[in-house]
């Protein structure tokens, strides 16, 4: 079992032609709960502040206005991934295996990825030798 756990939440987007990674938080979680409470929270954070419900006392009234249908709703998506126990299971048996779970939302601009990792499988990795191959 993996016990403690590397969690990161970052926008891309375009600036210049390229290519821009912000990063929106980072948390180290000392077990397997703590690391999806963490993504579940941070999802729910980035598709409220994305899609603030009408009824939130800070938005001015007025101020929200309804999006074409073609655009993707990336709120939508966050949401509905932190209210599906099946796949709320399926992070939780990919983090204890060791391996690395993505959670990822674009819309016309953006894209929001949730990261988790094991800080056990990462250790791992950097012990096992590095392919060397010559190049004369």
């Amino acid at each position: 079992m993996h016990d403690e756990f590397l969690c990161h939440v970052t926008a891309y987007g375009m600036c210049d032609g390229q290519r821009i990674g912000v990063p929106l938080g980072t948390y180290r979680a000392p077990t397997l709960a703590l690391a999806l409470w963490w993504l579940r929270d941070r999802a729910s954070w980035i598709a409220e502040r994305l899609d603030p419900r009408p009824e939130n006392p800070n938005v001015p009234p007025g101020a929200l206005v309804p999006v074409a249908d073609s655009v993707p709703d990336v709120p939508g998506l966050l949401r509905a991934w932190c209210a599906d126990d099946v796949r709320q299971d399926l992070a939780a048996d990919e983090l204890a295996g060791g391996r690395l779970v993505r959670i990822a939302a674009s819309d016309d601009t953006t894209e929001y990825e949730l990261l988790a990792e094991s800080v056990d499988a990462l250790r791992m990795q950097r012990t096992v030798p590095g392919l060397v191959l010559p190049v004369a």
